[in-house]
């Protein structure tokens, strides 16, 4: 006759979860929150739609230049202004996008990011990339798709990202600036992000369904995208919590804490 194994009390739910791996919990946590960010942005969506205001122009983050005509601190950061630090001129901003090569192997980078943008920036890669080191940001955003489209070329480069003093890099434009080999931010830089949006097409308004579908999976190529340059993507919380008619500006300490910053100040 064998002995018989211990009888081991069954353990209580909170036993069983404090097992798990703290990074496990929040990896689960943020990806839950991405599953649900379809249906946030359609009621945002159909909010505006309500209330007259849905973005006319645009696709998935063509921006609206909050920084420049209203721009929202956040509450939590009082203190930290970062309208204050912008220089450029709204004209200059809200123009299609520019690209330059300028002495110091430096392609400024100034502009919408707008339809053709990343055709616009591979061919001058193309022409120039020998001489092209450090990609210079000073851009509200634009066209998600056409920045992912940017941040690739920029990645298989092996370009160094910077935002110098009195720039904007909003919206989508930091998803160029993860891209960079090294990431320069000026302390006297802005970087906001918001969330994306859809908007009303010449051949119809889309629809609850789609736009769901389309947030859902630009969130998590977003995700993914932050994930390969190093980046926290817990940064984009920020983004999916803040209305596409507004910005969340990063303090300097969140851009280290979520490893933005990777080649120091600039």
């Amino acid at each position: 006759m064998t002995a018989s194994a211990p009888h081991r009390a069954p353990r209580s739910w909170l036993q069983k979860l404090g097992a798990i791996e703290d990074g496990a919990i929040l990896r689960f946590a943020f990806f839950a929150m991405l599953a649900g960010t379809g249906l946030v942005l359609v009621m945002d969506y159909r909010q505006l739609n309500e209330n007259g205001a849905a973005p006319q122009t645009g696709h998935l983050g063509d921006p609206v230049l909050p920084a420049v005509e209203r721009p929202e601190i956040d509450p939590s950061n009082p203190a930290f202004s970062p309208a204050e630090q912008i220089t450029t001129p709204r004209e200059v901003l809200a123009a299609p996008l520019s690209i330059e090569l300028v002495p110091g192997g430096i392609l400024e980078f100034v502009g919408t990011i707008g339809a053709g943008a990343s055709g616009a920036f591979a061919a001058e890669v193309e022409r120039r990339g020998a001489y092209i080191e450090t990609v210079s940001l000073n851009s509200p955003g634009g066209a998600v798709e056409e920045a992912l489209a940017i941040a690739a070329i920029i990645a298989a480069e092996g370009f160094d990202t910077r935002v110098e003093a009195g720039a904007l890099c909003a919206s989508s434009c930091p998803l160029i600036l993860a891209a960079g080999a090294t990431r320069h931010i000026s302390e006297k830089a802005s970087v906001g992000i918001h969330q994306i949006y859809a908007f009303e097409s010449d051949a119809g308004r889309i629809g609850p369904a789609q736009a769901m579908s389309d947030a859902q999976m630009i969130t998590a190529r977003i995700a993914r995208h932050f994930e390969a340059s190093g980046i926290d993507p817990a940064l984009w919380v920020h983004a999916l919590e803040t209305p596409p008619d507004r910005l969340y500006y990063l303090t300097l300490e969140q851009m280290r804490q979520y490893k933005l910053i990777s080649g120091g100040l600039g």
